[in-house]
This record gives C-alpha cells, sequence and structure tokens, in this order.
C-alpha cells in the first residue's frame, strides 16, 4: 500500500490514450468478481435442483456418478463465462466494458472534477505528462482509428481517472443520461496500491457534486451482488439499497424505472443502491 496525497489527485475525463491503461485497471480491480458470481448463481436453490434433475439423468446413460455430476456442472459454467461478461462488463448496462471505455473518450478532455481536499490543504495538484509506454501496440491504433457513430458516442456515458503525478490510479464510470435527473455510477475501480486511502470516496463524492450542480436529483450505484466491500461502501457514503425503507408512491414509480441486472435462471447479478442528492 502506497500513501497517498489526496490533494495531488487530479480527476479528469479520459483520453484517447489512456484507454488501454483504463482497461488494465479494470482487467485488475474486477479480478474474482466473475467467478463470485458463477458461485452465487450456481448455489442457487433453484439452479441446484435443475442440476440434480440432470445428473440423475445422465447417471443412466453414463453409468457414473463422478461423471454425472460434474458434466453439468463444467457445462454450466462454460456457459456462464460465455454469456456473463455482456452483462456485468458495466454493471447496469448492457454493454461491454471494452465498448464502453473505447467510445467515451470523445468529449471535453480538459474537463475536470473539483477535488475538495485541495480547498482544505490550499495545495494546487501537480500533472506530469504521462510516462511514455514502451512498445506501441497494433491494438492501439485500431482503436484510435475506428469509427465511433454519434448513437454510440451518446450512449457510451463518461469515464473520470484519478490521475496522480502523471499515473492513472483509479476510474470512475457514469453511464449516459437516460432518465432527466437521475444520474448512474456503474462502475468504480482504483488501483491496488491505493485501496483504503479515499481514493474511491473522493471519486464518488466529486461526481456526485459535478451531478448535483448539473441539476441531478439522484444518483443510482449497481455493484456486484456477492460483494460484500462495495455494499459497505456506497452505504458509508449514505446509499440505500433499492427496496429498503418506506418511500412515497411518486418515488416507488421512478425506482421501478431502475432494475438489477439479472442473469441465468433470473438470478440478480447486481444491487441497486440510491442516493438523493
Amino acid at each position: 500500500m502506497v500513501r497517498l496525497e489526496l490533494d495531488q489527485v487530479v480527476m479528469r475525463r479520459m483520453k484517447e490514450d489512456d484507454i488501454e491503461v483504463v482497461k488494465a485497471l479494470i482487467k485488475e480491480g474486477c479480478e474474482g468478481t466473475e467467478n463470485r458470481l458463477i458461485l452465487h448463481i450456481l448455489t442457487r436453490p433453484l439452479c441446484l435442483f435443475i442440476l440434480a434433475v440432470f445428473s440423475s439423468i445422465l447417471r443412466c446413460l453414463v453409468h457414473s456418478f463422478i461423471l454425472a455430476l460434474a458434466i453439468p456442472v463444467f457445462l454450466l459454467i462454460v456457459f456462464l463465462k460465455i454469456t456473463m461478461p455482456r452483462s456485468t462488463g458495466v454493471l447496469g448496462s448492457s454493454r461491454p466494458y471494452w465498448d464502453y471505455v473505447g467510445s467515451s473518450y470523445r468529449g471535453t478532455q480538459d474537463e475536470t472534477l473539483q477535488n475538495p481536499y485541495c480547498r482544505i490543504s490550499g495545495k494546487t495538484p501537480v500533472t506530469r505528462k504521462p510516462r511514455r509506454r514502451i512498445g506501441p501496440k497494433e491494438k492501439d491504433k485500431e482503436t484510435s482509428t475506428e469509427k465511433v457513430t454519434p448513437e454510440r458516442e451518446q450512449s457510451a456515458g463518461q469515464v473520470w481517472v484519478a490521475d496522480c503525478e502523471g499515473d492513472i490510479i483509479g476510474c470512475i464510470f457514469r453511464d449516459s443520461e437516460k432518465r432527466a435527473g437521475i444520474s448512474r455510477i456503474c462502475r468504480l475501480v482504483t488501483g491496488s496500491w491505493y485501496r483504503r486511502e479515499g481514493l474511491g470516496r473522493l471519486l464518488v463524492q466529486s461526481l456526485e457534486q459535478r451531478e448535483r450542480e448539473s441539476g441531478a436529483h439522484r444518483v443510482y450505484a449497481h455493484v456486484p451482488y456477492p460483494s460484500k466491500v462495495a455494499e459497505v461502501f456506497f452505504r458509508k457514503l449514505g446509499y440505500q439499497q433499492l427496496g429498503e425503507g418506506a418511500d412515497d408512491e411518486e418515488d416507488d414509480e421512478e425506482r421501478k424505472l431502475e432494475t438489477a441486472e439479472r442473469g441465468f435462471l433470473g438470478h440478480p447479478l447486481t444491487k441497486v443502491f440510491y442516493k438523493d442528492l
């Protein structure tokens, strides 16, 4: 763990040169999430019942208890591995994260979020030129020359990165505006060396401040279903899980429009949290 000076963090819009770094950061931050989701689905009562039925049928065909038990589980895991990334790449969205990242850098690239720690410390964040990456990849060239349609660009939303002296150490995804006054956080990742330093809180609160100034009155956050860490994190920031507490009819109607992502057999893959600004 590295001691992080939060007042030296610049939160800016992602640029084209940041795409591969952000992808690597997401891959690192989400390592194991997919496996936990698969385990969560496999241990649901309905799923266990279906696997038991198929195992009983195979038991009469393969004459091996171990194979009859392993084959249905193996096939289901392969199926989930193939189909799950499209629904969990960007939580709360059907687009995979690589499409989201690749089409969301085209905006006001010099736009930044306010850092409240700068006002407290009186310091100005130091921004350095990003370090030159050795060995340009053809993949980068393909990303920079790909055709992005206006429709795709409009639906891409925004990616904000936390830049500390030229290094990207975190990012937060804000989904495209689908309802007036409503904002959605569908991915939050911090580098493994900078966790438990307040970076995630800084990203969320700074984005909330920007959305508040833009006229938004509510923020939704989608987190992986089995992630207890993410649940505790958002609760500490004042978020409530969707469906908790007594609300008036108007709020109930509005919240029905925000639903959790669902996967195999309709099992929820995400939990939805909200906060009124």
